[in-house]
């Protein structure tokens, strides 16, 4: 294999390695990006329903619970769960790719029942009270998320009117609800979360495909590059190699001695041109030498 080969296919190793690093490091920085704005998002959609919850609580429930009897139940007035359901229900209607949920082991409201994803976040904050948020990337039903959770404990003044025993409960709410589920909640223990899911598929996807195009990319302007560098050896490089090789052969055959040459350059190759001249030089005045001897 040839200098120019061996310079070609080293270099286009190294570019092949190259493209690929920057290729994953492109996607592994886009793909972080995505995680951090989807943070972003989670976090602040949960600090909005956080923050109505507790306007409902402190300030609307209050007054809701002087105006109805005891034994009542209207869940839309009453229930913070349901409160911030129903924000969220108007909300997600013209945002997609966003899903919140109240996660909660044994609910009232079956839809709330915690997945098995759910149940291990609920357990986490079980067995670490300390720990006030779990964050991560999962997947559901094909798409991936970046989620948000928080615990809910049980407060004993706000929960378990309702949660407590159903004989305590208003009637109202075990007429709709029954009394099988959503009951006997143990003060101070975590038995729900907030979950906060933001899509991040076709993020991650995007981060995906600017890979592959910087990839292609990257590949394409190598190309052009290890052309260039071709074209340079076969004009500085191998050519002269190649032309100095056969002058050093008609020279040590005694031929073309009076052909001189110029190499201006002053490269490698250009001393190399110039040893190559002095030799011719030399032949020649050994030539003479040998001629007035025979004289």
């Amino acid at each position: 294999m040839g200098i120019r080969s061996r310079i070609v296919l080293i270099m286009g190793i190294f570019s092949l390695i190259a493209t690929m690093v920057i290729g994953g490091a492109s996607y592994k920085l886009t793909e972080r990006n995505a995680v951090m704005e989807a943070r972003k998002k989670g976090q602040l959609l949960f600090n909005y329903i956080i923050s109505s919850r507790k306007y409902f609580m402190t300030e609307q429930r209050a007054l809701i619970m002087e105006l109805i009897e005891d034994d009542r139940f209207y869940p839309e007035l009453m229930s913070g769960f349901v409160v911030s359901r129903g924000v969220w229900d108007i909300f997600k209607q013209d945002h997609k790719g966003y899903v919140f949920k109240q996660a909660t082991l044994d609910p009232l409201y079956k839809a709330n029942r915690a997945d098995g994803d759910e149940v291990r976040m609920i357990e986490a904050f079980r067995r670490r009270p300390d720990l006030q948020m779990q964050e991560g990337i999962i997947e559901k039903q094909g798409e991936k998320y970046f989620y948000l959770a928080y615990p809910i404990k049980v407060d004993a003044k706000d929960c378990l009117r309702c949660h407590g025993d159903p004989l305590d409960a208003p009637k109202d709410q075990v007429e709709i609800y029954g009394v099988e589920n959503g009951y006997h909640w143990p003060a101070g223990d975590t038995v729900s979360a907030y979950v906060v899911y933001v899509s991040i598929g076709e993020a991650l996807a995007s981060a995906k495909r600017m890979a592959g195009m910087l990839f292609l990319i990257g590949i394409g302007c190598f190309f052009l590059a290890l052309l260039a560098i071709g074209f340079f050896l076969d004009r500085s490089v191998i050519g002269p190699i190649e032309y100095l090789t056969d002058r050093v052969e008609e020279i040590s055959q005694g031929k073309n001695l009076q052909e001189s040459f110029r190499h201006d350059t002053h490269d490698e190759i250009g001393i190399l041109a110039r040893a190559v001249e002095h030799l011719r030089h030399s032949m020649i005045r050994r030539g003479q030498g040998k001629g007035h001897d025979q004289n």
